[in-house]
């Protein structure tokens, strides 16, 4: 039987969903081609902000991946641009030549950035912010220090915009026109919560402020001129004003064409073979740019190319986002207006606020800021239009308060959501469709349900809700994870298990592990390589001889490399200190490998950046000449011990801060350890080393050191905790030393010290130090791994050892045996 060819024009979000839909309903049912103008795989647009910030890669936010194409034998086309349809002829005709034939086509063309016509549009450095590209151009922008942004655009994709460069290190500035950022989703109370927000994340925000030109010296953007006159100095210019649907190619082709591609309630054209999904799309005069709607109609289209009876009605809004970090809800009239009642609640501690908003008696819309775990409750309660009079005291506390208040069962409300009900929304996914895959598919983990369903598999804020459908569909059978989920797809086994029977079954190799433990593939994979080989490290020093090829690049070749493919060096300076000697040696490195930028980092060192591959062991060679040894600034370990001069120069300095800082460092450097590692010592309570940010700080006080624990500054930002006081340098160091031994023989890998302190708690890593006895062992037991790590990676480099790794591949192939 001939199959009839499905053409889709559009590789997104909405194109791939609604062939997914299709295949979900007859898998067989159509030959299907795809074309895409990005040269690459369908990815997760919503996820390009984390991106942008460094907090994703490309790999994290693939939706579908190659084989999913292959395993479907769907015709991938990527790179290729339909440019004509004959619908007489029903064929598409492609840039490169080609006419493809169609039974049914799908026009998934998406929608179209807003460039403001103003002066300088064209200059170098004016970007918008709408697909992989853009932020990539925007962080090549970013690359260099000292550089500035400005974002044109207040709106969701502005403000993540200029997060993410602002998390880059760009000074970022937002120029919005109207007095309140993100006005069709916020009030003015969550706007200025958001401003302020944005401002402790090193976002500037203009408001009510107009743009008149771009400037540009040399072909390049310099800065962007407003209407009262004002100058914003930018090396990047970012235009994110809105969108409009992409109907070039369907009205070209004399289609049914008003703001978007008009469908009727079968996501059908005015051509009956023609269909439109997602942003292109205009119905019943509405277009969607948020991607609810388009899961909806992609569901719609399912059903109509297959079964023929869908209907899409369209789609009630509410937008529930992360906002640079913070979660915010909005629906329905957020604003009030004539005979509405406002219900407000404000906790200026945590920084939330909530704003129920109602009507006759019934919820007609809400915004949070800060909290938006209630806000499904919410939408529910709108979309149903409950009379909520009956707890209307209780309404803003959320729904486990106000169901808690009235006596409710709290798995009640779960199951008394209709199947309907959406979970995730960057993913559309519905209730009926989780509890269909627990329970035909036998899904029992979280995990699980990520990898059938895509529910909490991007943003994760919906993760919660999903536990209690797992908990809901299995009852005692569900063990909700409350850690870090187990070691990787290979095994069903956690870390805690893993490590423990390393050492009671003193099992000394990675294929030992595998074999004991039952892994379920022959040789692991690159998320437990890595974790069992550190744990054989930190178990069997001296014994296990260390797995290069399950360390990831950095750790192999013992430099950081960057994203054009060149590597990062940073010598170690103990305590933060050099010397004259030193910054000669590093001055003349830059200038024999023509590296092109040096930079001073955080952690009181000096950074090289841009150094070629095959020159690593030579710049090695000639730093440690000088005296100057790996700064591990690449390691699951050490990497620095930040210091202030305390009693040596400051006149407020209570003990000798650097002194203890570099008799740390010398003794702890070249030790690895689950995560990266951080220490400062502070000489007084001023704390100018910051060590109440990093993983282990010491502040010096009159009457000796107070010990902290479990800091952090950079993702996730944490004060650390007072660990414990000792009156001697010694006593600190062995303090230090024990709860490093401690971290390392307990913590999961990846798992920041800040991460382990929450999970395994304050109290027993007091008992572990404050026992003279168990902080003997534990510092005992760090002396000796230490004897085995404390060696100059670079040094070994420079003698030979693995110098393959250094070589081109062409000089490899001249010596590789017949």
């Amino acid at each position: 039987m001939t199959r009839e060819r499905l053409v889709v024009i559009g590789n997104g979000m909405a194109g791939c969903r609604a062939v997914q839909e299709v295949l979900k309903r007859d898998p067989g049912g159509y030959e299907i081609t795809i074309f895409g103008a990005e040269p690459r795989v369908n990815y997760d647009r919503i996820m390009l902000s984390p991106v942008l910030a460094g907090e994703k890669s490309f790999a994290d936010i693939v939706i579908n991946d190659e084989a999913w194409y292959a395993d479907n034998g769907i015709a991938l086309n990527a790179g290729c641009k339909v440019e004509a349809i004959d619908r007489i002829a029903q064929v598409v005709r492609v840039d490169d030549g080609r006419d493809v034939p169609y039974d049914r086509l799908i026009l998934a063309t998406g929608s179209d950035p807003i460039r403001l016509p103003l002066p300088g549009l064209d200059l170098a450095g004016v970007v918008t912010f709408r697909d992989l590209d853009d932020v990539e151009a925007m962080m090549a922008a970013s690359a260099q220090p000292g550089r500035r942004a400005v974002v044109i655009g207040g709106g969701l994709l502005g403000i993540e915009a200029a997060y993410g460069l602002a998390r880059r290190g760009m000074a970022a500035t937002v120029v919005h026109l109207m007095d309140v950022l993100m006005e069709r989703q916020l009030d003015a109370s969550a706007g200025f919560l958001l401003t302020e927000a944005m401002r402790a994340r090193g976002v500037e925000t203009v408001l009510e402020a107009q743009s008149d030109e771009i400037l540009g010296e040399d072909g390049r953007v310099t800065g962007l001129r407003l209407k009262d006159g004002r100058v914003l100095p930018c090396d990047l210019l970012v235009m994110s004003v809105g969108i409009r649907p992409s109907t070039a190619l369907a009205k070209a082709a004399g289609l049914a064409v008003e703001r978007g591609v008009v469908v009727d309630d079968q996501m059908r054209t005015s051509d009956p073979h023609i269909f439109a999904v997602g942003e292109c799309v205009e119905h019943r005069g509405q277009c969607y740019g948020l991607v609810a709607p388009i899961w909806d109609m992609c569901r719609t289209l399912g059903e109509t190319l297959t079964a023929g009876s869908g209907t899409y009605q369209g789609s009630v809004l509410s937008t529930r986002l992360k906002v640079s970090g913070v979660d915010v809800f909005s629906a329905g009239k957020f604003g009030g207006g004539e005979g509405c009642e406002d219900i407000v609640f404000r906790d200026a501690g945590r920084g939330v606020y909530k704003r129920i908003v109602l009507e006759g008696g019934k919820v007609a819309g809400a915004v949070l800021f800060g909290d938006a775990s209630d806000g499904g409750w919410y939408f529910d309660l709108m979309k149903s239009g409950e009379d909520v009079g009956a707890f209307r005291e209780t309404l803003v506390f959320g729904q486990a308060a106000t169901e808690g208040l009235r006596g409710l069962d709290p798995s009640a409300a779960v199951a008394a959501m209709t199947d309907t009900t959406e979970v995730c929304g960057c993913n559309g996914v519905c209730k009926g469709e989780i509890v269909r895959a627990i329970t035909d598919e036998g899904l029992d983990t979280l995990e699980a349900v990520r990898a059938v369903t895509k529910a909490s598999a991007s943003c994760g804020t919906c993760t919660p809700l999903v536990e209690k459908l797992l908990k809901l569909s299995l009852g005692d059978a569900f063990q909700a994870q409350t850690g870090p989920k187990p070691v990787c797809g290979c095994t069903h086994r956690g870390h805690d298990e893993v490590r423990r029977r390393i050492v009671s079954e003193e099992l000394k190799s990675i294929p030992a592990i595998m074999q004991a433990l039952e892994w379920t593939t022959p040789d692991g994979c690159s998320a437990c390589r890595p974790a069992l080989n550190y744990y054989l490290v930190c178990a069997w020093p001296g014994d296990y001889r260390d797995d290069k090829q399950s360390r990831f690049i950095n750790e192999r070749v013992h430099a950081n490399i960057q994203k054009d493919g060149t590597y990062s060096v940073v010598p170690r300076m103990w305590g933060g200190v050099t010397s004259s000697d030193e910054l000669r040696a590093i001055a003349d490195v830059v200038d024999k490998f023509d590296i092109p930028t040096v930079k001073v980092t955080g952690g009181q060192r000096i950074d090289l950046l841009g150094v070629k591959k095959d020159d690593l062991p030579a710049v090695w060679a000639d730093l440690n000449k000088a005296g100057m040894v790996s700064g591990h600034a690449y390691a699951k370990g050490l990497r620095t011990v930040k210091t202030c001069v305390g009693t040596d120069w400051c006149r407020f300095g209570t003990q000798d801060s650097t002194g203890l800082g570099v008799r740390l460092e010398k003794f702890m450097w070249g030790s690895w350890a689950p995560a990266k590692v951080k220490l400062a010592v502070s000489g007084c309570p001023r704390n100018c080393a910051e060590a109440t940010c990093k993983d282990i700080g010491v502040i010096c006080v009159d009457s000796g050191y107070e010990i902290h624990v479990g800091g952090a500054a950079g993702l996730h930002i944490k004060g650390t905790e007072i660990l414990t006081k000792v009156a001697t340098e010694d006593e600190a160091v062995w303090t230090i030393c024990a709860v490093m031994q401690f971290y390392r023989e307990n913590a999961w890998y990846l798992e920041r010290i800040y991460k382990w302190m929450d999970r395994v708690g304050l109290a027993a890593i007091k008992a572990q130090v404050e026992d003279p006895e168990a902080r003997r062992a534990l510092y005992d037991r760090f002396s000796y791994s230490q004897r085995f790590f404390r060696i100059d990676p670079w040094a070994e480099r420079v003698a030979g050892r693995d110098s393959h790794e250094f070589n081109p591949l062409s000089r490899r192939m001249e010596f590789e045996p017949a």
